[in-house]
């Protein structure tokens, strides 16, 4: 029986909704799929294998290179790791949680080379202390040991647009850091307590690390950055040289027999990511910073200064 033209409209639309609603389906999983992992080989060789696992970028989780350093030193076949840092450091337990699991990894007997890119300052450095060796570039800017707390503070502008806050509150320190009033004498004491507290843990942590006097450390952690010439001549990190040179020391201490054979993990990108590009990533990098003061192992930049 031969359809109607109405009956023919009907099932041409339905079969456009059809369609479309598998479009949009696809859509959605091109634009939420990746971000799985996979090895990729970056330089081969006839030896055994030495993992990169790379730093690149402010320190405001430590979750992914905690991941890689588990898996990198439960991998038999991986007989050593170049830890490559280019950080000007983050927050505190972030650079504290990577600067444990690179200790035990180390103390597991999996050989850990640091390699310094153009900077690995505060957080940055923090998290190399507990490698085997440490090598940076003479140019390479290190140090800036130090902790900083900042907050923002509103009351002149809310006073020019007539903005008032109220706050109720079960302690006296309980809105300490408020960006509605500056903060009290009692509070300032209160912060350089805390600030005193966690940059001892960073001076305990670099003078036991490196096998250093106390003292020695204190006198160069004021928060300055030094090359990594400088860091080399007061015993900060352990020689001068490139990425190559990392690799090469890492394969030595892994006892590879040859050229090492370097692999290191690669993100696949969503298809959102490849689309927007970093915009994206920078913006959920930097959320936590926005959303809520947090203490830092970073380098402050010219600007906060």
């Amino acid at each position: 029986m031969a359809l109607s033209t109405s009956g023919k409209w009907i099932i041409g639309i339905i079969a456009v909704l059809l369609g479309l609603g598998a479009l949009f389906v696809l859509t959605v999983v091109a634009i939420f799929s990746g971000g799985e992992t996979e090895e990729e080989t970056v330089s081969y060789g006839t030896g055994g294998k030495v993992a990169l696992i790379e730093l690149n970028e402010p320190i405001m989780s430590s979750e992914e290179t905690v991941r890689q350093f588990r898996k990198y030193r439960e991998t038999p076949s991986v007989k050593a790791i170049v830890f490559r840092i280019d950080s000007p450091g983050g927050g505190v337990s972030a650079s504290q949680e990577i600067y444990e699991e690179v200790r035990k990894t180390r103390e597991s007997g999996k050989p850990i080379v640091v390699s310094m890119g153009s900077i690995a300052a505060s957080g940055g450095y923090y998290v190399a202390c507990g490698a085997d060796r440490i090598m940076a570039n003479p140019g390479t800017l290190t140090g800036s040991i130090g902790v900083i707390f900042q907050f923002l503070h509103f009351e002149e502008l809310f006073k020019k647009l007539g903005v008032e806050a109220s706050t109720y509150k079960s302690g006296e320190l309980k809105d300490i850091g408020s960006p509605f009033r500056k903060a009290t004498p009692q509070e300032r004491a209160y912060f350089a307590e805390l600030v005193g507290d966690v940059y001892d843990q960073f001076v305990n942590v670099v003078a036991t690390e490196r096998k250093l006097d106390l003292k020695h450390v204190k006198k160069y952690a004021d928060g300055r950055v030094f090359t990594g010439r400088q860091a080399r001549q007061w015993g900060f990190v352990d020689t001068l040289g490139t990425y190559e040179d990392a690799i090469a020391l890492a394969g030595n201490l892994g006892e590879i027999k040859g050229t090492p054979r370097t692999v290191r993990e690669r993100k696949r990108k969503t298809f959102f990511e490849e689309l927007m590009g970093e915009a994206i990533s920078d913006v959920v990098r930097w959320r936590n910073v926005v959303a809520q003061p947090i203490l830092q192992y970073r380098l402050a930049t010219p600007d906060e200064r």
